[in-house]
């Protein structure tokens, strides 16, 4: 089948700034795939492709260029040429979910899923951005107060003495059993550092800490997975790692208790589900998470969640990010209480 892919693109506006510890994004730049077929004369699939500047692998200079040469390439090809698209994992999503909402006859259900049939909701943790002590203890009581039983808190942008003061706060009013605690340093502690705040955390029931060093160390994550009295959970250290030998060879060396996979950043679905296959036989978990995408990138990230876990996700993903724009696109897609649903009428289809 031949296919025509229009290319288009919006920038998101934050309602408050989104602080993590490499920077404040205020906006959020997004291309749009929209897929036709006169074969198939009234549907479309749509995805969409969202590169973090300073953080993807794929966000360079050349990015439009390039992604107007590969939907050039898919269009004529009928199909999508994914070791070529490696490189490229928010360009690969993009054309992947278009193709997935075309082939589910332009349904935003894009899977067969009680997810997708709205008969199921997926749990997920409340996110607490960075900022000063202040704000981000006031974020914090807002996500409990809508009924968050797992919360993760961004760290590394104030004193960690604070930080370590907020989780102790937490722990002082709620047990590890009412509130799951996630923590996120992006890389921020040193190699000299990291040991001695985990150990401080670890006193607190947290569940994980993402990131804790910069990534490209392996030798010194892999020592940090070893000795830390509490569970590494890799991102950033996935990021640019493309191909399946090197994904392989990156699991089996640093060893971490989890990995959480954002298909913007780590591959696309098919990256994201390769590494997934290569972290199950080593024992290691995972969960899903959104790249700050507007609610089209959500919708797809969500229902792949949803056929990649489901049904009945236990493990809560990190999809509660369609509230962040003043000028997000509508979606299906809702929050009730610690859990996203999906609740598609006639009128949203």
């Amino acid at each position: 089948m031949s296919y025509r892919i229009d290319i288009s693109e919006q920038t998101f506006h934050f309602k408050q700034p989104a602080g993590t510890s490499r920077g404040v994004y205020q906006t959020r730049h997004s291309y749009f795939l929209t897929l036709s077929s006169d074969e198939q004369p009234g549907i479309v699939g749509v995805g969409e492709c969202a590169p973090l500047p300073d953080l993807s692998c794929d966000a360079i200079p050349e990015y439009e260029k390039i992604l107007e040469e590969m939907c050039r390439l898919v269009s004529q090809l009928g199909t999508i040429p994914y070791d070529m698209l490696r490189p490229y994992p928010s360009m690969l999503f993009g054309l992947e979910t278009a193709f997935a909402q075309f082939k589910a006859k332009g349904s935003k259900a894009l899977f067969d899923t009680p997810f997708g049939r709205g008969e199921e909701g997926i749990t997920i943790n409340g996110l607490v951005w960075m900022g000063t002590f202040d704000e981000m203890y006031r974020r914090l009581e807002e996500k409990l107060r809508l009924g968050f039983h797992c919360v993760k808190l961004k760290i590394g942008a104030i004193d960690f003495e604070q930080e370590l003061e907020l989780v102790r706060h937490i722990r002082e009013v709620f047990t590890k059993e009412q509130i799951e605690l996630r923590v996120d340093a992006n890389g921020a502690f040193t190699t000299d550092n990291a040991i001695r705040r985990l150990e401080a955390l670890a006193r607190y029931d947290i569940h994980s800490i993402e990131q804790p060093i910069r990534q490209h160390q392996w030798a010194d994550m892999a020592k940090l997975c070893r000795e830390s009295p509490l569970p590494i959970a890799l991102d950033e250290e996935l990021i640019g790692v493309n191909l399946q030998s090197m994904k392989a060879a990156l699991l089996e060396e640093i060893r971490p208790q989890y990995i959480v996979l954002k298909p913007s950043l780590h591959g696309g679905v098919s990256g994201c589900t390769e590494w997934i296959d290569l972290a199950r036989p080593l024992g290691i978990g995972s969960w899903i998470t959104s790249a700050l995408e507007s609610n089209v990138g959500l919708n797809a990230i969500a229902h792949f969640c949803a056929a990649t876990y489901g049904p009945h996700i236990t493990m809560p993903q990190g999809l509660g990010t369609g509230q962040l724009f003043t000028d997000n696109i509508s979606m299906p897609l809702c929050i009730e209480g610690d859990k996203l649903w999906f609740k598609q009428t006639d009128g949203n289809q």
